[in-house]
């Protein structure tokens, strides 16, 4: 079985921005994310999803 969701530090690596950056943006609850117990879970679809959203919103401004 494939695993599903992807960490804080996959999705920084994916991004190519810093942990922190990642863990700001859950804080402010600007990136798709889910919670278990204290463990922050992402999908990689919901991610893909995300960066389409801001490459559209930014096209707008």
């Amino acid at each position: 079985m494939e695993r599903q969701t992807i960490t804080v530090k996959e999705v920084a690596n994916y991004l190519g921005v810093h942990t922190d950056t990642i863990y700001a943006l859950v804080k402010e609850k600007q990136i798709p994310h889910m919670k278990i117990g204290t463990r922050i879970l992402f999908t990689m679809q919901s991610i893909d999803l995300w960066i389409q959203d801001q490459e559209y919103t930014s096209l707008r401004i």
